[in-house]
Protein backbone atom coordinates (compact mmCIF):
# COMPACT_ATOMS: atom_id res chain seq x y z
CA UNK A 1 0.00 0.00 0.00
CA UNK A 2 1.14 3.52 -1.22
CA UNK A 3 1.97 5.61 1.80
CA UNK A 4 1.69 9.13 -0.09
CA UNK A 5 -2.11 9.40 0.51
CA UNK A 6 -1.43 8.23 4.16
CA UNK A 7 1.09 11.08 4.48
CA UNK A 8 -1.01 14.14 2.32
CA UNK A 9 -4.05 13.06 5.08
CA UNK A 10 -1.68 13.65 8.04
CA UNK A 11 -0.77 16.90 6.31
CA UNK A 12 -4.65 18.16 5.79
CA UNK A 13 -5.17 17.53 9.85
CA UNK A 14 -2.26 19.32 10.67
CA UNK A 15 -3.97 22.30 8.88
CA UNK A 16 -7.19 21.55 10.48
CA UNK A 17 -6.32 21.22 14.07
CA UNK A 18 -3.64 24.27 13.56
CA UNK A 19 -6.30 26.52 13.15
CA UNK A 20 -7.74 24.63 16.56
CA UNK A 21 -4.78 25.35 18.15
CA UNK A 22 -4.35 28.93 17.22
CA UNK A 23 -7.67 29.46 18.36
CA UNK A 24 -6.73 27.69 21.86
CA UNK A 25 -3.59 29.97 21.90
CA UNK A 26 -5.67 33.52 21.30
CA UNK A 27 -7.99 32.51 24.01
CA UNK A 28 -6.06 30.79 26.37
CA UNK A 29 -1.86 31.78 25.83
CA UNK A 30 -2.61 35.86 25.28
CA UNK A 31 -5.64 36.36 27.06
CA UNK A 32 -5.44 33.68 29.47
CA UNK A 33 -9.57 32.01 29.18
CA UNK A 34 -9.13 28.31 29.98
CA UNK A 35 -11.74 27.22 27.29
CA UNK A 36 -12.66 22.98 27.99
CA UNK A 37 -15.07 23.41 25.40
CA UNK A 38 -12.87 23.81 22.30
CA UNK A 39 -15.66 21.00 20.74
CA UNK A 40 -18.31 22.43 21.20
CA UNK A 41 -17.45 25.25 18.50
CA UNK A 42 -15.76 22.65 16.65
CA UNK A 43 -19.04 20.87 16.65
CA UNK A 44 -21.26 23.65 15.75
CA UNK A 45 -18.88 24.68 12.18
CA UNK A 46 -19.02 21.53 10.88
CA UNK A 47 -22.99 20.47 11.58
CA UNK A 48 -23.12 24.40 10.53
CA UNK A 49 -21.14 23.05 6.99
CA UNK A 50 -22.48 19.91 6.09
CA UNK A 51 -26.33 21.07 7.01
CA UNK A 52 -25.84 24.33 4.38
CA UNK A 53 -23.63 22.08 1.78
CA UNK A 54 -26.62 19.95 1.54
CA UNK A 55 -28.63 22.67 0.04
CA UNK A 56 -26.23 23.26 -2.77
CA UNK A 57 -24.64 26.66 -0.67
CA UNK A 58 -21.05 27.45 -2.75
CA UNK A 59 -18.03 26.12 -0.33
CA UNK A 60 -16.98 29.93 0.77
CA UNK A 61 -20.38 30.59 2.39
CA UNK A 62 -20.53 27.62 4.23
CA UNK A 63 -17.07 28.31 5.58
CA UNK A 64 -18.38 31.80 6.28
CA UNK A 65 -21.50 30.60 8.26
CA UNK A 66 -19.52 28.32 10.12
CA UNK A 67 -17.34 30.72 11.44
CA UNK A 68 -20.31 32.92 12.17
CA UNK A 69 -22.68 30.50 13.92
CA UNK A 70 -19.46 29.18 16.53
CA UNK A 71 -18.70 33.13 16.97
CA UNK A 72 -22.32 33.65 17.83
CA UNK A 73 -22.22 30.53 19.92
CA UNK A 74 -19.16 31.99 21.68
CA UNK A 75 -20.55 35.12 22.72
CA UNK A 76 -23.77 33.34 24.24
CA UNK A 77 -21.31 30.88 26.18
CA UNK A 78 -19.33 33.65 27.32
CA UNK A 79 -21.72 36.51 28.28
CA UNK A 80 -22.53 34.38 31.41
CA UNK A 81 -19.45 31.98 32.30
CA UNK A 82 -16.81 34.88 32.09
CA UNK A 83 -18.14 36.14 34.95
CA UNK A 84 -17.11 32.54 36.59
CA UNK A 85 -13.34 31.98 38.10
CA UNK A 86 -11.08 30.18 35.89
CA UNK A 87 -11.33 26.95 37.26
CA UNK A 88 -15.85 27.43 37.04
CA UNK A 89 -15.44 28.31 33.36
CA UNK A 90 -13.75 25.49 32.40
CA UNK A 91 -15.90 23.53 33.83
CA UNK A 92 -19.08 25.50 32.20
CA UNK A 93 -17.07 25.57 28.62
CA UNK A 94 -16.56 21.45 29.17
CA UNK A 95 -19.79 20.66 29.94
CA UNK A 96 -21.63 22.70 27.27
CA UNK A 97 -19.45 20.74 24.14
CA UNK A 98 -21.15 17.54 26.00
CA UNK A 99 -24.24 19.15 25.94
CA UNK A 100 -24.69 20.31 22.27
CA UNK A 101 -22.90 16.76 21.30
CA UNK A 102 -25.86 14.66 23.14
CA UNK A 103 -28.22 17.38 21.76
CA UNK A 104 -26.97 16.65 18.10
CA UNK A 105 -26.65 12.86 18.91
CA UNK A 106 -31.02 12.57 20.20
CA UNK A 107 -32.03 14.71 17.42
CA UNK A 108 -32.41 13.61 14.19
CA UNK A 109 -33.82 16.67 12.44
CA UNK A 110 -30.40 18.66 13.11
CA UNK A 111 -28.06 16.37 11.24
CA UNK A 112 -29.64 12.64 11.30
CA UNK A 113 -29.21 12.15 15.03
CA UNK A 114 -26.36 9.32 15.34
CA UNK A 115 -26.72 7.97 11.86
CA UNK A 116 -24.65 11.18 10.98
CA UNK A 117 -24.86 13.39 8.11
CA UNK A 118 -23.40 13.92 4.25
CA UNK A 119 -21.40 16.62 3.36
CA UNK A 120 -20.97 18.23 -0.28
CA UNK A 121 -17.36 18.69 -1.20
CA UNK A 122 -16.17 21.65 -1.72
CA UNK A 123 -15.11 21.56 -5.20
CA UNK A 124 -16.03 18.65 -7.34
CA UNK A 125 -13.42 16.46 -9.74
CA UNK A 126 -15.11 13.77 -11.15
CA UNK A 127 -12.57 11.37 -12.03
CA UNK A 128 -9.98 12.82 -10.38
CA UNK A 129 -7.95 10.34 -8.45
CA UNK A 130 -7.83 10.65 -5.04
CA UNK A 131 -4.20 12.04 -4.56
CA UNK A 132 -5.22 15.22 -6.47
CA UNK A 133 -8.56 15.22 -4.26
CA UNK A 134 -6.10 15.46 -1.16
CA UNK A 135 -4.22 18.04 -2.48
CA UNK A 136 -7.04 20.35 -3.47
CA UNK A 137 -8.07 19.90 0.01
CA UNK A 138 -4.55 20.52 1.39
CA UNK A 139 -4.36 24.12 -0.40
CA UNK A 140 -8.02 25.02 1.03
CA UNK A 141 -7.28 23.92 4.57
CA UNK A 142 -3.53 25.89 4.55
CA UNK A 143 -4.79 28.92 3.16
CA UNK A 144 -7.68 28.96 5.52
CA UNK A 145 -5.03 28.45 8.00
CA UNK A 146 -2.73 31.11 7.08
CA UNK A 147 -5.45 33.69 7.26
CA UNK A 148 -6.03 32.93 10.76
CA UNK A 149 -2.63 33.23 11.22
CA UNK A 150 -1.99 36.18 10.00
CA UNK A 151 -5.14 37.84 11.85
CA UNK A 152 -4.21 36.34 15.13
CA UNK A 153 -0.25 37.70 14.72
CA UNK A 154 -1.23 41.01 13.77
CA UNK A 155 -3.85 41.61 16.86
CA UNK A 156 -1.53 40.12 19.24
CA UNK A 157 1.65 42.17 18.02
CA UNK A 158 -0.93 45.46 18.23
CA UNK A 159 -2.07 47.69 21.24
CA UNK A 160 -5.18 45.36 21.35
CA UNK A 161 -2.93 42.38 21.80
CA UNK A 162 -1.01 44.50 25.09
CA UNK A 163 -4.43 44.50 26.70
CA UNK A 164 -5.34 40.60 26.74
CA UNK A 165 -1.74 40.18 27.49
CA UNK A 166 -2.21 42.42 30.55
CA UNK A 167 -6.13 41.02 31.72
CA UNK A 168 -3.82 37.83 31.26
CA UNK A 169 -1.58 38.68 34.06
CA UNK A 170 -3.52 41.04 36.46
CA UNK A 171 -7.29 41.54 35.32
CA UNK A 172 -7.80 44.08 38.34
CA UNK A 173 -4.59 45.71 37.23
CA UNK A 174 -5.83 46.20 33.82
CA UNK A 175 -9.58 47.03 35.08
CA UNK A 176 -7.94 49.81 36.98
CA UNK A 177 -6.30 51.13 33.97
CA UNK A 178 -9.76 51.73 32.27
CA UNK A 179 -9.99 47.92 30.41
CA UNK A 180 -12.98 46.31 30.13
CA UNK A 181 -12.14 42.98 30.91
CA UNK A 182 -15.83 41.62 30.02
CA UNK A 183 -15.92 43.08 26.71
CA UNK A 184 -12.42 41.95 25.92
CA UNK A 185 -12.24 38.63 27.05
CA UNK A 186 -15.80 38.42 25.04
CA UNK A 187 -14.57 39.64 21.64
CA UNK A 188 -11.40 37.34 22.21
CA UNK A 189 -14.08 34.20 22.59
CA UNK A 190 -15.80 34.87 20.12
CA UNK A 191 -12.89 35.40 17.46
CA UNK A 192 -11.59 32.00 18.62
CA UNK A 193 -15.14 30.45 18.50
CA UNK A 194 -14.99 31.80 15.43
CA UNK A 195 -11.52 30.03 14.20
CA UNK A 196 -12.78 26.75 16.14
CA UNK A 197 -16.38 27.12 13.43
CA UNK A 198 -13.65 27.56 10.26
CA UNK A 199 -11.89 24.22 11.33
CA UNK A 200 -14.90 22.31 12.10
CA UNK A 201 -16.17 23.38 8.69
CA UNK A 202 -13.01 22.11 6.66
CA UNK A 203 -12.96 18.47 9.14
CA UNK A 204 -16.77 18.16 7.49
CA UNK A 205 -15.95 18.88 3.81
CA UNK A 206 -12.79 16.84 3.94
CA UNK A 207 -14.29 13.62 5.21
CA UNK A 208 -17.60 14.27 3.60
CA UNK A 209 -19.48 12.86 6.73
CA UNK A 210 -19.22 13.78 10.47
CA UNK A 211 -21.73 12.27 13.43
CA UNK A 212 -21.86 13.06 17.04
CA UNK A 213 -19.20 10.55 17.59
CA UNK A 214 -16.68 12.65 15.83
CA UNK A 215 -16.96 15.58 18.56
CA UNK A 216 -15.93 13.91 21.86
CA UNK A 217 -14.31 15.70 24.68
CA UNK A 218 -10.98 14.06 23.46
CA UNK A 219 -11.08 16.70 20.62
CA UNK A 220 -10.54 19.52 23.29
CA UNK A 221 -8.06 18.08 25.45
CA UNK A 222 -6.32 17.16 22.15
CA UNK A 223 -5.42 20.89 21.20
CA UNK A 224 -4.98 21.71 24.75
CA UNK A 225 -1.97 19.19 24.07
CA UNK A 226 -0.86 21.17 21.28
CA UNK A 227 -1.23 24.76 22.48
CA UNK A 228 0.96 23.62 25.79
CA UNK A 229 3.57 20.87 24.19
CA UNK A 230 4.38 23.97 21.40
CA UNK A 231 4.64 26.77 23.90
CA UNK A 232 1.40 28.88 24.98
CA UNK A 233 1.47 32.30 23.70
CA UNK A 234 3.59 31.57 20.77
CA UNK A 235 1.87 31.40 17.10
CA UNK A 236 4.85 29.26 15.91
CA UNK A 237 4.49 26.68 18.88
CA UNK A 238 1.00 26.38 18.55
CA UNK A 239 1.44 25.09 14.77
CA UNK A 240 4.55 23.34 16.05
CA UNK A 241 2.22 20.99 18.70
CA UNK A 242 0.05 20.62 15.74
CA UNK A 243 1.91 18.76 14.09
CA UNK A 244 3.98 16.58 16.83
CA UNK A 245 0.80 15.51 18.53
CA UNK A 246 -0.81 14.66 14.94
CA UNK A 247 2.77 12.74 13.82
CA UNK A 248 1.93 11.05 17.44
CA UNK A 249 -1.71 10.24 16.39
CA UNK A 250 -0.86 9.19 13.15
CA UNK A 251 2.48 7.13 13.73
CA UNK A 252 0.87 4.98 16.55
CA UNK A 253 -1.91 4.02 13.81
CA UNK A 254 0.55 3.28 11.17
CA UNK A 255 2.66 0.96 13.62
CA UNK A 256 0.61 -1.29 14.24
CA UNK A 257 0.46 -2.14 10.61
CA UNK A 258 4.27 -3.48 10.22
CA UNK A 259 4.39 -4.39 14.48
CA UNK A 260 2.95 -6.16 16.26
CA UNK A 261 1.49 -4.38 19.65
CA UNK A 262 0.87 -5.81 22.94
CA UNK A 263 -1.71 -3.31 23.93
CA UNK A 264 -4.45 -1.10 21.30
CA UNK A 265 -3.20 1.90 19.35
CA UNK A 266 -5.34 4.54 20.49
CA UNK A 267 -4.49 3.32 24.42
CA UNK A 268 -0.75 3.81 23.21
CA UNK A 269 -1.55 7.35 21.75
CA UNK A 270 -2.68 8.10 25.41
CA UNK A 271 0.10 6.76 27.13
CA UNK A 272 2.45 8.78 24.78
CA UNK A 273 0.68 11.96 25.07
CA UNK A 274 0.15 11.70 29.05
CA UNK A 275 4.46 11.19 29.10
CA UNK A 276 4.91 14.00 26.61
CA UNK A 277 2.90 16.43 28.84
CA UNK A 278 3.89 15.09 32.13
CA UNK A 279 8.09 15.92 30.57
CA UNK A 280 7.44 19.04 29.18
CA UNK A 281 5.44 20.79 32.46
CA UNK A 282 8.43 19.08 34.41
CA UNK A 283 11.49 20.33 32.22
CA UNK A 284 9.68 23.00 29.62
CA UNK A 285 7.05 24.13 31.37
CA UNK A 286 6.74 27.41 29.03
CA UNK A 287 6.64 24.47 25.92
CA UNK A 288 9.13 24.03 23.35
CA UNK A 289 9.10 27.17 22.23
CA UNK A 290 8.77 30.36 24.63
CA UNK A 291 6.32 33.27 24.63
CA UNK A 292 6.57 35.32 21.34
CA UNK A 293 7.81 39.09 22.34
CA UNK A 294 5.33 41.97 21.90
CA UNK A 295 6.30 44.15 18.48
CA UNK A 296 4.42 47.45 18.72
CA UNK A 297 5.33 50.52 17.27
CA UNK A 298 5.13 51.88 21.18
CA UNK A 299 7.68 49.33 22.21
CA UNK A 300 10.28 49.93 19.60
CA UNK A 301 10.25 53.68 20.80
CA UNK A 302 9.91 53.09 24.60
CA UNK A 303 12.87 50.75 24.07
CA UNK A 304 14.95 52.71 21.92
CA UNK A 305 14.56 55.77 24.23
CA UNK A 306 15.40 53.44 26.87
CA UNK A 307 18.71 52.55 25.43
CA UNK A 308 19.66 56.39 24.26
CA UNK A 309 19.18 57.15 28.10
CA UNK A 310 21.70 54.12 29.31
CA UNK A 311 24.18 55.84 26.63
CA UNK A 312 24.01 58.88 27.29
CA UNK A 313 24.82 57.89 31.08
CA UNK A 314 27.27 55.55 29.78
Amino acid sequence: MSIIPYLLDFVVFVGIFGIMALSLNLEYGFTGLANFGKVAFFLIGAYTYAILSQTGAPFYLCLIASALTSAIGGLLISLPALRLREDYLAIVTLTTGEILRLIVKSEDWIGGGIWGITVSPAIKMTGASPTSKILVNIGLVFICMAICFIIIQLLTHSPYGRVIRAIREDEVAAEALGKNRSKYKAQIFMLGSAMAGIAGGLFAQYLRFIDPYMFLPIVTFTVWIMVLLGGPANNWGALLGAALVQLFDRGTNLIKDYFTLPIDPTNLQYILFGVLIILVLLYRPQGLLKESEIKTEALRSARARGSTAKNREG
